[in-house]
């Protein structure tokens, strides 16, 4: 018989999510729910460019992913009152891809490159001088009869967004003026968004549902719009539509999410440390084996969450459970004798 596949909380956009992703997107930052710090720096920066009349200057968005840089990209685009194109970076494979791109663009326009990591080389050599002095170096031609011919574009906007900012290249980071980092949304603003996306959908909906929903959504929006998808279904079927606190209880433990908003996989990478290799330190790559996922999925997905709760720990020798996760688990942790201690 075939293994029974569950639905898991990464916070990748799935195609079947886009138009409900999109209906419950806000249009204008005084929809947009938490991070109130970047909120009011993105406030003074529009204001500031609208009344001199300029573009803004360059943003790069980082975070962990489902923490809202794409909503973000198109907030700051509706309150400049311009036009946004969407890329991502392994969609533009080829010098040529951008350059059409570019020359699309008008003034005040904003590119947004999502996984602004994942730009070829040479497609970010041509960037370079787009966002530095507006303008577009090509070669037409080869060999000796080749030459360059420079392309003035008009003054536009690069929004990145990206989960690694560490794999940027110093040029490429060096040329966004404005940096913000996306955190973890605290239980308040999630129960918010839950209340809001739930009011869009005309879902009926208790205040101990919705916080019980946020509790378990890992403090990221996207998860939260998921997990309402699913327990409004759960509501729907087996009670009479409304989302009571022991109604989403009940649904989310069908799910397989415990009270903290750990999954499945969450769970496998905890138990494969703690069972497999006595709590650690154990490498990304050995991990990544052991539960048959990828390793940068188990980085990028599942580790800044676990991080964060302090379940996980990183040496330079590799993972370590820490004591929470194994009393979250209803394990006994170690002595603090027989532990090994990390290597400084």
């Amino acid at each position: 018989m075939p293994s029974e596949k569950r639905e898991t909380l990464s916070p990748a956009p799935r195609a079947d999510e886009a138009p409900f992703e999109e209906t419950l997107r806000p249009r204008r930052l005084d929809e947009y729910i938490g991070q109130e710090r970047v909120k009011a720096n993105l406030r003074i920066l529009v204001e500031a460019a609208r009344q001199r009349g300029e573009p803004l200057d360059h943003i790069l968005l980082y975070g962990p992913p489902g923490l809202g840089k794409t909503t973000l990209a198109h907030i700051i685009a509706n309150e400049m009152g311009v036009n946004i194109k969407i890329t991502a970076g392994p969609a533009v494979e080829r010098q040529g891809d951008l350059a059409a791109i570019l020359t699309n663009l008008r003034r005040g326009d904003i590119l947004f490159i999502d996984e602004v990591h994942r730009l070829p080389r040479a497609v970010e050599e041509i960037l370079y001088p787009a966002m530095e002095d507006f303008a577009l170096d090509l070669i037409i031609g080869k060999g000796p009869g080749a030459r360059n011919i420079r392309l003035e574009l008009p003054r536009f906007t690069v929004i990145g967004a990206t989960t690694r900012p560490a794999l940027l290249t110093a040029p490429l980071r060096d040329r966004f003026g404005v940096i913000y980092r996306l955190d973890f949304y605290d239980l308040p603003a999630m129960t918010e968004i839950v209340r809001r996306a739930a009011r869009i959908l005309g879902v009926p909906i208790e205040e101990g549902g919705a916080e019980e929903i946020a509790r378990r959504a890992r403090g990221t929006p996207r998860i939260a719009n998921r997990l309402l998808r699913r327990v409004r279904d759960y509501a729907q079927v087996r009670a009479d539509g409304t989302i009571t606190r022991r109604v989403a209880r009940q649904a989310l433990e069908l799910l397989d999410i415990d009270e903290l908003g750990l999954d499945e996989v969450d769970r496998r990478v905890l138990l494969t440390i703690i069972e497999k290799f006595g709590g650690g330190p154990v490498g990304l790559e050995t991990i990544a084996a052991a539960i048959s996922e990828e390793a940068d999925t188990i980085m990028d997905v599942y580790e800044p969450y676990l991080l964060q709760l302090g379940f996980l720990e990183r040496t330079p020798r590799g993972r370590v459970a820490t004591p929470l996760a194994y009393h979250h688990l209803g394990l006994t942790p170690p002595s603090q004798e027989a532990q090994q201690p990390p290597l400084l």
